[in-house]
């Protein structure tokens, strides 16, 4: 398992992975973090060591749970193609975490497949002022990061008044994106987790003070609800599919009490303790497939 570097604490979801891959693996199972390995070519072949030079073979499976958005293309990126080079399988490939890691190509990703996506604009390097101003900019929308998560920069512009105002407090490092505020969904979404094709867990978030975000991490509270919404587990499969996630959180918008709009997909997803019995077996199976195939 490869996760982020120190001193990040891990979060619960990946430690009880951890675990449970460990029991079925036993010592051929090993977590590393970002931080301590080396990697290159030395006599016109592909190495990776530790930081204390030890050599290491290429993992056959590597379950990757670095968070993909915060992802440097010149640091983690280059390690996971370099991984798949040596001949590692990747959980996700690296392939489907960097058409997850942007909300943005996510969306072109999914709306090419013909997924339900909410209206949604960006910009490359437009300057954030006239983007604001844009005719083709309606309100109300969500305002939100292309690379945020747990319902970090995240917020509700009710008019164009106010979005203009705050515009000058956004930061300039990481573009942002301006998408249909669903009203029917406000304050719920509904996390499906799909792995290996299949709907594995349900979980309905509701936020706690009737704010837009129903984040966890935002104070919001979780109901388990593992297939009540049938229509809801086949459309989070789809999107899956769409962006070729093995392992996939697909946070969905309600447009009516059984339809939906998919507002976001998770590389790295985590889940709440209860849905622990049906995500764990699932993904360690994910696991133990792709070990299989490689024989």
């Amino acid at each position: 398992m490869l996760v982020r570097q120190r001193p990040a604490v891990l979060r619960r979801s990946t430690r009880e992975l951890a675990t449970a891959l460990a029991d079925v693996h036993g010592p051929r199972f090993a977590v590393w973090h970002t931080d301590e390995l080396l990697f290159g070519v030395q006599g016109g072949k592909l190495v990776l060591r530790t930081l204390g030079g030890a050599d290491l073979p290429a993992p056959e499976v590597v379950c990757v749970r670095q968070v993909a958005g915060p992802m440097r293309s010149d640091r983690e990126v280059t390690l996971l193609r370099h991984l798949e080079r040596m001949g590692s399988t990747l959980v996700n490939t690296l392939d489907a975490q960097l058409r997850s890691r942007n909300k943005v190509s996510q969306l072109q990703e999914l709306a090419v497949a013909g997924v339900p996506v909410p209206d949604t604009l960006s910009y490359a390097t437009a300057p954030l002022e006239g983007v604001v101003r844009s005719p083709d900019l309606r309100t109300p929308c969500v305002v939100k990061s292309v690379s945020g998560a747990k319902g970090g920069q995240v917020f509700l512009a009710p008019d164009p008044y106010l979005l203009r105002e705050v515009a000058g407090s956004l930061t300039r490092e990481t573009p942002f994106l301006f998408q249909e505020h669903v009203a029917s969904s406000h304050g719920r979404t509904l996390r499906v987790v799909v792995v290996d094709g299949e709907p594995v867990s349900a979980v309905l978030h509701t936020s706690h003070d009737g704010g837009l975000t129903a984040n966890i991490a935002k104070g919001g509270s979780a109901t388990v609800c593992t297939g009540r919404y049938p229509k809801a587990d086949e459309l989070a499969v789809r999107a899956a599919r769409a962006l070729g996630l093995d392992i996939a959180g697909v946070d969905l918008l309600f447009t009516s009490d059984d339809t939906y709009t998919v507002c976001e997909v998770n590389a790295v997803p985590g889940w709440r303790p209860e849905a622990a019995a049906t995500i764990l077996p699932a993904v360690t199976a994910c696991v133990a497939k792709r070990m299989s195939a490689r024989r």
